[in-house]
């Protein structure tokens, strides 16, 4: 039997790349000769960076930006001949912030644009941005920011790049902006399909995750609707409705109007990158995983595109998650979950012992074939 482990992270425990590890440990430990490929996978969101470098050999480029907060901190993106490799979460990302620092009201993907703007510097012609996990809800006017846009509002008062301000952009100024993005082919990779605003928008799925509370959420996506009028009045394309264009608290849509990017699908890129059509098409089995299985998993999460791989071609398909929400895994088409709070009823207990769960599970898989 030949069987593909292709899970994504499970966040704040354990990356990709150990999940694989531990399944294979388990799956090996009764029968060292069964057929394992690993194939860790990744949706755009944060750890995306992590993966890349497993399947190419990137150069890491060093320099110190702001954080979602406007502090100084070190950070890193890749660059291969003229592609550069940028994760957002590692400049405006919510693990950043402590708990009691997180409020999207008042942070800003400024840092990421600093990010994007060191690497036109050094001659990137194509940069890919991963956007999940972000700390922000700016709708990306911060990345805008710093590369020379200016946003003002009726007093004519320049405006901080950040989420609360949306509300009072009245005008919007290019003339600072130094780059010609027509020469910069800029791919935005989300791994959610939010438009701008509204009730499934960044601000009213996203924002309380990331420390706003209900009137600062209805502030934000007020704020989102401003800054789609704004765009409109400015000659910027339309960008509320566009699948993805909520996604990292708007930098989604915000790139594509300020930097004319093209949003991709995280998952659909990672499928490319990993040749996993044709691997799943070569195997008997397919294990896949995440920390949780829930509605969203099934909203271009590494998940679902497995899924829909894997039915393709027939493949009996398990996943092995965190944690579950029931009745998810019969639209996926699953055959079984397993999950680490079977083995544990304490999140605490699961994460700090992901890997020995995992293993486990491993073994369970093996002995229940």
């Amino acid at each position: 039997m030949k069987i593909l482990i292709a899970p994504d992270k499970f966040k704040g425990s354990l990356s990709s790349i150990d999940v694989c590890s531990a399944l294979t440990k388990g799956l090996r430990k009764n029968n060292s000769n069964i057929d394992i490929i690993a194939c860790p996978m990744a949706d755009g969101g944060d750890g995306s960076l992590q993966i890349i470098n497993y399947y190419f050999n990137l150069k890491p480029q060093e320099l110190i930006v702001n954080d979602p907060l406007f502090s100084p901190i070190k950070s890193t993106y890749y660059l291969s001949q003229n592609t550069a490799y940028i994760e957002m979460s590692l400049a405006s990302g919510l693990l950043l912030l402590t708990e009691e620092d997180r409020n999207c009201m008042f942070t800003s993907s400024f840092g990421t644009g600093e990010l994007i703007k060191d690497a036109v510097k050094k001659g990137a012609t194509t940069i890919n941005l991963f956007i999940g996990g972000s700390a922000t809800n700016d709708g990306g006017i911060g990345i805008a920011s710093a590369l020379g846009y200016r946003f003002y509002d009726a007093s004519e008062n320049l405006l901080s790049p950040i989420g609360k301000n949306l509300l009072l952009i009245n005008r919007i100024d290019k003339s600072e902006v130094v780059f010609d993005f027509q020469k910069v082919n800029l791919k935005v990779l989300f791994d959610v399909n939010n438009p701008l605003c509204g009730k499934n928008g960044a601000a009213y799925i996203y924002a309380a995750q990331k420390g706003a509370s209900l009137i600062e959420i209805e502030k934000l996506d007020q704020g989102l609707v401003n800054l789609e009028s704004k765009l409109l009045e400015h000659d910027f394309p339309s960008v509320a409705k566009i699948s993805g264009a909520g996604a990292a608290g708007g930098v989604g849509g915000g790139a594509v109007a300020f930097l004319g990017a093209q949003l991709v699908s995280g998952i659909e890129n990672f499928l490319e990158i990993t040749q996993l059509e044709k691997l799943i098409k070569d195997c008997d089995l397919v294990i896949t995983g995440e920390g949780k299985l829930d509605l969203q998993t099934q909203e271009g999460k590494v998940i679902s595109g497995v899924c829909n791989l894997a039915k393709k071609y027939n493949k009996s398909i398990i996943a092995v998650c965190g944690d579950a929400d029931k009745d998810i895994h019969d639209s996926l088409g699953l055959k079984k979950v397993y999950t680490i709070l079977d083995k544990t009823n304490s999140i605490e207990k699961s994460m700090e012992n992901a890997e020995k769960y995992l293993t486990e599970i491993g073994v369970d898989i093996l002995d229940n074939l």
